[in-house]
C-alpha cells in the first residue's frame, strides 16, 4: 500500500466522518443558539435548561437523517471491503 493511497483513504474516511455527524452539530449549535438567546432575553440562567432541548434535537436529527448516514456509511464500508484485495496487491 503506497503512502498516496494511505493519505487518500484516510482523507474519505474524515470526509465520511464530517458528513454524517454534520446535521447533528449543526442542529444541536442551531437550538443552543436559540436557547442561549431565550435564556438572554428571559434574565433565566439555569445551566440545566440549554441540555434537554440539545437531546432532543440531536435525535430528531438521527430520527430524520438516519437513513441518509446509514447509506453513507454501508456505501463507504462497501468501498472499502471491495477495493481491499487491490490494496493487499
Amino acid at each position: 500500500m503506497s503512502e498516496g493511497l494511505l493519505i487518500q483513504l484516510g482523507r474519505d474516511a474524515l470526509l465520511v466522518v464530517l458528513l454524517v455527524s454534520a446535521p447533528m452539530l449543526g442542529l444541536g449549535l442551531l437550538v443552543g443558539i436559540i436557547v442561549s438567546i431565550f435564556q438572554a432575553t428571559t434574565q433565566i440562567q439555569e445551566p440545566t435548561l440549554a441540555f434537554i432541548p440539545k437531546i432532543v434535537a440531536v435525535f430528531v436529527g438521527i430520527a430524520i437523517f438516519g437513513p441518509w448516514m446509514m447509506h453513507v456509511l454501508t456505501g463507504f464500508t462497501t468501498q472499502l471491503y471491495t477495493q481491499m484485495p487491490y490494496w493487499i496487491k
